[in-house]
């Protein structure tokens, strides 16, 4: 069987990650009324969302912008036991 490629995204969900959303809230120092929305999306793994919180930790150290609130979301995929290889084709007319 050739060696083949495998997308990391896939072999992330493969590994336990999913695709998660966070809706960031901030303030920006010079307009402290309005709010202000980010959103960011990445592979992660719930429910400690190790990568979410070193992004959250990113941005309290380097953006001046401080957060307000942080809404997240995460939806699985694709797990182990869901994924089959298919060795035929079905044709409809």
């Amino acid at each position: 069987m050739p060696n083949r490629v495998i997308d990391d995204a896939f072999r992330r969900q493969l590994d336990g990650f999913s695709l998660t959303t966070a809706h960031i809230l901030y303030r920006m120092p010079d307009r402290p009324v309005f709010l202000q929305s980010f959103l960011w999306q990445h592979y992660d793994v719930a429910p400690e969302f190790p990568e979410l919180r070193r992004f959250l930790e990113f941005w309290d150290r380097e953006i001046e912008g401080p957060i307000h609130s942080v809404e997240v979301a995460h939806a699985k995929l694709i797990g182990p036991a869901e994924w089959r290889r298919v060795d035929g084709v079905l044709v409809l007319h």
